[in-house]
């Protein structure tokens, strides 16, 4: 069996952060060519959200900050390679549907190469533009093994440790969290 990212909504920030979210259980592609050739410096702050941690949801085209590893069918595989395909030539400019053919198989090769892990382990990115170019890591979300001693709700304190995938990374950005508070004086 075949397995690939689809979108998980865990919470209702993404519909926040991004400008456009995408809906939870779409089957995702890493995105990153949406940025490709664009200075981060003229992006508004959600798409540099999306460029800095999003997967990319084929239907809807819009972003979410985790993916699942979820089996797939070979008729799966074909059928996001042909939505794909058609979202690269009607609104990213493909030459042509066989030019969108091979970046789509490219994109959902790359897809599948992330879920070497057992299905339901959440995928997260951290991108980054280093001399011009797009860098990605990528982490996973496991559930913790429980303690053989322990009950099945409190076998360890924490319910999930993040593995990496490739290298340690930095914040691109701070965030002044008092800076954002907005006061009003009372006279």
């Amino acid at each position: 069996m075949l397995r690939f990212p689809r979108t998980i909504r865990l919470d209702p920030s993404d519909t926040f952060v991004f400008e456009r979210a995408a809906e939870p259980g779409e089957w995702a592609v890493s995105g990153a060519f949406v940025f490709w050739n664009r200075d981060p410096a003229t992006l508004g702050q959600k798409q540099r959200v999306a460029l800095r941690s999003g997967f990319l949801g084929i239907d809807s085209l819009g972003w979410s900050t985790l993916a699942v590893v979820t089996e797939a069918t070979e008729a799966d595989r074909q059928a996001m390679v042909e939505r794909l395909a058609g979202r690269l030539l009607e609104k990213f400019g493909a030459p042509d549907l066989e030019s969108a053919r091979l970046a789509a198989e490219e994109e959902v090769a790359f897809a599948a190469s992330l879920c070497d892990h057992p299905p339901q382990t959440l995928l997260a990115v951290q991108r980054s533009v280093e001399s011009g170019e797009i860098r990605e890591r990528f982490r996973t979300l496991k559930p913790r093994e429980a303690a053989a001693d322990g009950d099945r709700l409190h076998a360890h304190a924490r319910a999930f440790t993040f593995h990496e995938v490739e290298g340690d990374i930095e914040p691109d950005e701070q965030a002044d969290l008092l800076g954002m508070i907005k006061t009003t004086d009372r006279t």
